[in-house]
């Protein structure tokens, strides 16, 4: 309780002009001063053990407590400086373990943080700050390319995938992108994907992400969802061709990987829901896939069943 008490002695009624235009600690109030103090050897405290639990739930969930407190307490120029030192932690916690879903749930946060943060400052400069080092409302771009070089680090990334699927939408709409360049991210997607599941086609988090791809093209996928929002049925079914023969593909060397199997039938699912012919997938084939499946996966033959029976082979 001792810091809640600290920090209830912040300032309700700022003096000496607009606090939120403080940006030094000399410009702090004498109880900012005190709380900006705590809260960096708090921080500190916390960083060598946050080394060593770092899949500590409570350690991630009291840091971002003491930064909250700090967007809550000290003027946004101040609470934006410890923010950004954070993502800078989340960042070297994660060159430790680039899988830890802890820190990219906790970077998440962060950067969400930073970017309401610094909506706040949008359109004004506050004292002491250069007015060249504009502070970001909208990081997604950075994001969007620090999955990037996460996922090129380690193609086995449950969580920057994810990520990066999660930064898809809003990064097509703050580029207010055409159409013509939505296709073209869609295209640079499954291009970057499929090289991926070349390298490593026995990689569950590969398939998610290319399931997660050719699920954005779905009859079904809600509108603001959509990577691109003007195919046409003949688009789609021209997508799921190339990327069903691409796959079949991957089957030449590597024929007891159960994923090319499940994504094969995935694929041919939604294929005959655009188009009812079996120009690129026939039931004979479906069939071997399935028999192929329940080989390869016999703990799971129910969930096989079960799929035989949606697909009526």
């Amino acid at each position: 309780m001792l810091l809640q008490d600290v920090f209830a002695q912040s300032i309700s009624n700022p003096q000496d002009g607009d606090q939120e235009h403080a940006s030094r600690p000399a410009d702090f109030t004498p109880a900012q001063q005190e709380i900006a103090l705590l809260l960096k050897e708090e921080l500190a405290f916390l960083t060598p053990l946050q080394k060593q639990w770092p899949k500590c739930y409570w350690i991630w969930n009291h840091r971002a407590w003491l930064l909250q407190q700090a967007s809550e307490h000290l003027p946004t120029s101040a609470s934006i400086e410890l923010w950004k030192q954070e993502l800078g932690l989340v960042s070297k916690m994660l060159s430790y373990d680039s899988r830890n879903f802890h820190a990219w749930q906790y970077r998440r946060e962060v950067v969400g943080s930073l970017e309401a943060l610094g909506q706040k400052l949008v359109g004004k400069t506050e004292v002491g700050e250069d007015p060249s080092e504009k502070v970001q409302a909208s990081m997604v771009e950075q994001e969007f390319e620090y999955t990037t070089k996460m996922i090129k680090t380690n193609l086995s990334n449950f969580s920057a995938w994810h990520n990066r699927s999660n930064l898809i939408p809003r990064l097509l709409t703050e580029r207010n992108a055409t159409n013509q360049q939505r296709r073209e991210l869609l295209d640079q997607e499954l291009e970057f994907i499929m090289q991926a599941l070349y390298t490593d086609p026995y990689d569950q988090s590969l398939w998610f992400y290319h399931q997660y791809l050719m699920a954005t093209i779905s009859l079904t996928c809600p509108e603001k969802a959509k990577i691109v929002t003007d195919l046409t049925s003949k688009d789609r079914e021209e997508y799921l061709e190339t990327q069903i023969e691409m796959v079949k593909d991957m089957l030449d060397g590597t024929d007891d990987c159960k994923w090319i199997y499940q994504g094969l039938l995935t694929l041919a699912k939604q294929y005959l829901e655009v188009e009812a012919g079996n120009k690129a997938v026939t039931t004979m084939e479906m069939t071997e896939w399935l028999d192929k499946l329940e080989e390869l996966d016999p703990l799971r033959k129910g969930r096989w069943n079960d799929l035989r029976k949606k697909l009526e082979l």
